[in-house]
């Protein structure tokens, strides 16, 4: 070998050894299982981050349950067990109820009303101040409709059908609801409501779109449905990182990971909007018998929502701190969006009262 291709061949392996140095590699687990749907959109970013960031940043994805139990995705996140972790903010409310509000709402937000605050009316910083007190940065890369609403083996057509039904519920603000509507709430984890439909553990349950309720079985244990999901009139889904393993990336790939999270909330909502259309369909054809609550109901269920909102708001002026934007941002879309009705992006909900939740996030 001459000295000319052995210097060439030193030259190229240290520039190997740069770029293997240069590439972070990234550990993410998520709260789903690969059994339920809402783990396609933690796999559509995962799949988007890594084509953006090739030779800067690999991820790698474990389906929930894989390395953590779902509840303790966010400890390990935070302790930096791993770098990264795919969410829905509301499972966090233990730790502070401002989360509740970045993951859902009561008859309030839509999924489109999420992206315009997110992305235009100040959001986004209100999830890094919420998630950066816990030392983690968080990403917002999914967004859903409302939800299926309740999953039962007897028609629920209106408030009195919830007296004394025991249903698997999440959501701080949506369990204080329920229980003033005669229901009582049970907490569990996505995985474990099919066995507790089908002992009869429960007397219901909630989930998700239809789409993942499809892929959760439950057409197979309950034969009704009551709709629309008020409880959830939208969700958002996102990745919580480690506020150390971001720090640590150039700004131009922490840039490409927020292009990412972008691209994949706009997949989300068009690719669960067909999903849920095609799986009501599936639904009608199992013989799931669907009911709607009338409007009169769904009026009283807003003004007990609004009522509980502002109540559980004022508990925690972070939390209040999250509501007033959303609210205010509804007043000020409220302008152009009942302008342009009926060709507008939704409804503009008779919401809580921006006075009581300035007050409270003082």
């Amino acid at each position: 070998m001459s000295i000319k291709t052995t210097a060439l061949a030193a030259i190229s392996a240290i520039a190997l050894t740069t770029v293997a140095k240069a590439q972070e590699s990234w550990t993410m687990t998520t709260v789903w299982p690969a059994s339920l749907e809402l783990i396609e959109i933690d796999r559509k970013f995962v799949e988007l981050a890594n084509a953006l960031t090739a030779g800067e940043l690999a991820i790698e994805l474990f389906d929930g349950g894989a390395l953590v139990p779902a509840g303790e995705v966010f400890g390990a996140v935070e302790s930096g067990t791993v770098q990264a972790g795919a969410d829905w903010p509301g499972y966090w409310a233990g730790r502070n109820t401002a989360f509740s509000p970045l993951a859902t709402h009561a008859s309030l937000f839509n999924a489109v009303d999420y992206v315009n605050w997110i992305q235009q009316w100040g959001g986004a910083d209100l999830y890094n101040e919420v998630y950066g007190k816990f030392g983690m940065v968080y990403l917002p890369y999914g967004v859903t409709n409302n939800e299926s609403g309740f999953r039962t083996k007897k028609a629920i057509r209106n408030t009195a059908d919830l007296q004394g039904m025991r249903l698997r519920l999440s959501g701080l603000e949506q369990g204080r609801l329920l229980t003033q509507l005669g229901g009582s709430q049970v907490s569990m984890a996505g995985g474990e409501i099919y066995q507790a439909l089908e002992r009869g553990v429960i007397d219901g349950a909630e989930f998700s779109t239809p789409n993942v309720d499809w892929s959760g079985g439950f057409q197979q244990v309950t034969s009704h449905w009551s709709t629309p999901g008020w409880h959830q009139s939208s969700s958002v889904f996102g990745v919580m990182i480690n506020k150390a393993s971001w720090d640590a990336l150039k700004p131009e790939t922490q840039q490409k990971l927020r292009i990412a999270a972008d691209a994949t909330m706009l997949w989300s909502l068009s690719f669960t909007e067909k999903r849920a259309n095609d799986a009501y369909q599936q639904f009608k054809e199992a013989g799931t018998e669907i009911t709607r609550m009338d409007d009169e109901t769904l009026a009283k269920i807003q003004d007990m929502a609004n009522a509980t909102i502002e109540a559980t708001a004022c508990e925690n002026p972070l939390s209040a701190k999250v509501y007033l934007s959303q609210v205010t941002y509804l007043q000020d879309y409220a302008n152009w969006r009942n302008a342009s009705a009926p060709f507008n992006l939704g409804r503009t909900p008779a919401g809580p009262s921006v006075e009581k939740l300035t007050a409270c996030a003082k």
